[in-house]
């Protein structure tokens, strides 16, 4: 399973958020510029996270991005199906419906699979994704150099 760009960054904001580093909170630019990706794919995906309640961002003087409790300890499984949805891993019914439609396994055992992978994150937190040695790692990505 490929997760989606916007997931890949959301998870990566989440943990870069969980990482204390004693500054200031980094702004939605910053984030963008640490992870190497456009400004304006950062916003969306940090204004869904903020709308998910997983993160807070204040706009001005003093402001930035901060993770919140409930991101804190956020299932990054519940986190990729936010971002993934519950679509199914192939399209058997999109605009050239499959001839097997009626009497296929295969979707089945792909649905099957794709809740596997979604129980497997199920029970790790954002702040499980942070331990040794990635932590570190994050905070020297964000810092100028």
């Amino acid at each position: 399973m490929r997760l989606l760009r916007s997931t890949d960054l959301a998870l990566r904001v989440l943990m870069r958020l969980a990482v204390p580093d004693g500054t200031s909170s980094p702004t939605t630019r910053e984030v963008a510029a640490a992870m190497d990706v456009p400004y304006t794919h950062a916003a969306k995906v940090v204004a869904e996270l903020q709308h998910m309640g997983l993160l807070d961002a204040r706009r001005g003087r003093g402001g930035g991005l901060a993770l919140t409790e409930r991101g804190r300890t956020a299932s990054v499984g519940a986190v990729v199906r936010a971002f993934e949805g519950d679509g199914d891993v192939v399209d058997c019914e999109g605009t050239t419906p499959c001839p097997l439609n009626t009497a296929c396994r295969l979707r089945g055992a792909l649905r099957r699979a794709q809740e596997a992978f979604f129980a497997a994150l199920d029970p790790l937190t954002i702040a499980d994704m942070i331990a040794e040695p990635t932590g570190p790692l994050l905070l020297s990505l964000s810092r100028p150099g």
